[in-house]
């Protein structure tokens, strides 16, 4: 039994030669090339505020206004980047990733309608 009309069964797609294909791997190159770097810089500061609250209790427990401390507005800033990455890598795959994949998958689909 098919599930295509007329009886006919669809033509099957090369997932590995797709992969291979010089669009799709710049497609994952442009990927990589934006999130690699934005990667090792949260864990670069991430480890940093971990080290920093470890290791300099008295430096993050300094008082910057009121209550507040460096540690807590560290911390919070942890939160502010972590969106502001994700908004960052949105913009970026809506602007550069998108119509790449857009273009992969419309050849795909005349070449599985073929």
């Amino acid at each position: 039994m098919t599930d295509s009309p007329g009886g006919v069964a669809p033509a099957a797609i090369d997932y590995v030669a797709v992969e291979e294909s010089p669009r799709f791997r710049e497609l994952k190159r442009t990927q990589r090339s934006f999130v690699f770097p934005l990667a090792v810089f949260f864990l670069v500061w991430y480890f940093v505020y971990v080290v920093l609250a470890g290791f300099f209790p008295e430096f993050m427990g300094q008082r910057v206004w009121g209550d507040i401390t460096l540690g807590l507005l560290l911390g919070l800033g942890q939160f502010v980047t972590t969106f502001a990455i994700t908004m960052g890598y949105v913009a970026f795959a809506n602007r550069r990733l998108d119509p790449i994949s857009a273009e992969i998958r419309e050849q795909l689909e005349q070449e599985a309608g073929a």
